[in-house]
């Protein structure tokens, strides 16, 4: 997810300057022609990118303000679109329904989504496809794949992530859900926090406990469907931005799946874990002392200074990926786009807001809404405080904790 999540950022983020410098036939064609051009990408990657286009403007962004409003969008029918065109499993393998490409088709997918005119389907898309699917489809026994991946790629099933929970959000080794084997199954009690696509899901990638060993050693990952009794939505919850996208609070109670729903090996659950165009407002027609607000040299400048932190972002970016289809490991570039993507969307939405005025501060435009979503970026998947800690850990400066005396 978090890989998807600094993409999407820096797609969107271009755009929003982007479109306050050109006009939007000339920013579509130059956005194609470079990303064309880059190392990574080829025609290939292109032409998948303008078929993602067309479900978006076609299927998606003329129902943005109506789920907005609503406080979910319909996930089985949107992913269901987005499954018959390959879009679910861009790297997934071909026997269970996916596209088999590398990970610079998912890079260019994930782009693309910068062009859905809110964050919550984008985010609840990248969980289906980077968090909650992953860790299966590399593990998981080949009946557990052709019961939940293979209808997770084609977009019949919803899928979400049971990870996080009431005081363990970030810290994922501090989870309380316990799973005990009894007789041939096992019995799973606890509960799961700000749950994507919580109350629409059809399974959960769920981590939980498995015994009382380390940490990091302890726990499991299991295919949980969501129908099971025991399973109760809490609640849908309430939030500042993503909109969209559903969240809940998840109850589980002596929830009973058979031994075969594990994932891989038993007390490996957390290694597995953790293993363009915009139409906000043209600044060349809103006017301020009778003329043109992007006349002003602050707000051209401090545009081009944006785009110029944008183009950094994705030098990283594309490197980190580069690195990643040769097979290194990229760890430490991933924590910093994670890090540097939260950080450049809030600068650059905030700076973008002021120059509409009062206007940026209603609901009517589609800034005010970035606002309030990409907050999350530097919250969700691993706070920028963690992103931190990882950088740290490989420049060997994060200071060693002294050992218990106990």
């Amino acid at each position: 997810m978090a890989s998807r999540l600094w993409t999407r950022t820096i797609s969107s983020a271009k755009r929003i300057v982007s479109n306050r410098l050109y006009s939007s036939v000339s920013i579509q064609q130059k956005e194609s022609s470079d990303n064309s051009k880059e190392r990574i990408f080829t025609q290939e990657h292109v032409q998948l990118r303008q078929s993602l286009q067309k479900i978006i403007e076609k299927d998606i962004n003329p129902h943005v303000e109506q789920w907005e409003k609503e406080g979910i969008f319909p996930a089985h029918e949107v992913f269901k679109k987005l499954g018959d065109a390959g879009f679910l499993g861009v790297t997934k393998p071909t026997e269970y329904g996916g596209l088999g490409l590398d990970y610079t088709y998912s890079v260019a997918v994930a782009e693309e989504l910068g062009n859905i005119s809110c964050g919550g389907v984008p985010m609840a898309i990248g969980v289906q496809t980077d968090m909650a699917t992953p860790a299966l489809a590399r593990f998981g026994s080949d009946a557990l794949k052709k019961e939940f991946l293979a209808p997770s790629i084609s977009g019949d099933y919803v899928a979400c992530l049971g990870v996080s929970e009431v005081g363990s959000g970030s810290d994922v080794a501090s989870i309380q859900t316990k799973a005990e084997k009894k007789g041939g199954d096992y019995i799973i009690n606890g509960g799961k926090m700000w749950t994507t696509s919580g109350t629409q899901a059809d399974w959960m990638c769920l981590l939980a406990n498995t015994s009382d060993g380390p940490a990091h050693m302890n726990k499991s990952l299991f295919c949980l469907p969501m129908k099971l009794p025991g399973v109760t939505i809490a609640k849908k919850i309430g939030k500042m931005g993503m909109w969209s996208s559903d969240t809940a609070q998840i109850f589980l109670e002596d929830v009973r799946i058979p031994q075969s729903y594990l994932i891989g090996d038993e007390g490996m659950g957390f290694t597995y874990q953790m293993i363009q165009r915009r139409d906000f407002g043209d600044v060349q027609h809103r006017k301020v002392f009778g003329q043109p607000v992007l006349n002003n040299q602050t707000v051209h400048f401090t545009l081009a200074e944006c785009m110029t932190e944008v183009e950094l972002l994705r030098s990283l970016l594309y490197r980190a990926v580069d690195q990643y289809v040769r097979g290194n490991d990229v760890t430490k570039y991933a924590s910093m786009c994670k890090l540097k993507g939260g950080r450049l969307a809030r600068e650059i939405i905030d700076k973008c807001l002021q120059y509409w005025g009062g206007m940026g501060y209603t609901d009517e435009v589609l800034i005010s809404r970035l606002y309030r979503d990409f907050r999350l970026v530097s919250i969700g998947a691993g706070a920028d405080e963690v992103m931190l800690s990882i950088i740290c850990k490989y420049m060997d400066i994060l200071p060693k904790l002294p050992k218990s005396n106990k």
